[in-house]
């Protein structure tokens, strides 16, 4: 067979390779993602421990990754501040967000489905279809398919969740979830690019599939200053897709 034809017989191999992660990952979703949607729920004391406890577990995680290697010092100090305030600014804004009188429960649960249909989305299509990647100096796993896919993914999923939780406009469900499925997989790909920085791959081991609590929170944390920022303009008691 002409080494022309080889190149276009699909590697048996190669193909499951590409889900080796999604029973891990699968698992760990149907297990995180109801405590998150409770927590969520219940909002008060409940909600704001959840969002402090992930707060602490992302600065150990990220000090540590700085302290995981030979590094110039201001160069540590300036990354341990950056990261600290992205993780303080994120986890007011959530704070902030479910707060709100009305429809602060609304408008995080929306944030969330958009932002999971947004990382399931880019991951299903960009396996299944591959193709160009997206940015490859940053993080080389990532395509164009994928990243469409996802961004489809979390329009669907805002519209139907704009439905379910609170009367607004359709239009602007689907605005906003467009707004905020970009943000994510901007939110995704400044991690990326922060751990190439670090020279590591995975920003720790504590969720099985996922790998620490950047890898699986690196969308939200770009996507709830956003959020909280469109709900100030909006105004207290509206529904972030008004």
């Amino acid at each position: 067979m002409p080494a022309a034809s080889v190149a276009l017989v699909p590697d048996p191999v190669e193909r499951p390779r590409r889900w080796a992660d999604l029973g891990l990952r699968t698992v760990s979703a149907l297990i995180l993602g109801p405590i998150a949607i409770a927590c969520v729920w219940s909002g008060g004391a409940i909600f704001a421990v959840i969002v402090v406890l992930a707060a602490v577990g992302l600065v150990v995680e990220w000090l540590r990754l700085l302290g995981s290697g030979r590094r110039d010092r201001r160069v540590c100090q300036a990354w341990a501040v950056a990261g600290l305030g992205y993780v303080a600014i994120a986890s007011a804004a959530f704070l902030w967000l479910r707060s709100a009188p009305d429809v602060g429960r609304a408008n995080v649960l929306f944030l969330l489905v958009v932002v999971w249909s947004s990382d399931v989305g880019a991951y299903v299509v960009g396996r299944l279809i591959g193709g160009p990647r997206l940015a490859p100096r940053i993080s080389p796993g990532k395509t164009v398919s994928g990243a469409a896919g996802g961004l489809l993914a979390a329009i669907a999923a805002g519209m139907v969740a704009a439905h379910l939780l609170a009367d607004g406009s359709s239009w602007g469900a689907i605005a906003v979830a467009a707004l905020l499925g970009v943000v994510a997989q901007g939110g995704d790909l400044l991690e990326s690019f922060a751990k190439r920085r670090l020279e590591v791959k995975d920003s720790g081991h504590l969720i099985p599939g996922h790998g620490g609590l950047f890898d699986r929170l690196d969308a939200l944390l770009a996507v709830a200053p956003v959020a909280a920022l469109l709900a100030l303009i909006l105004g207290r008691g509206v529904v972030l897709w008004q």
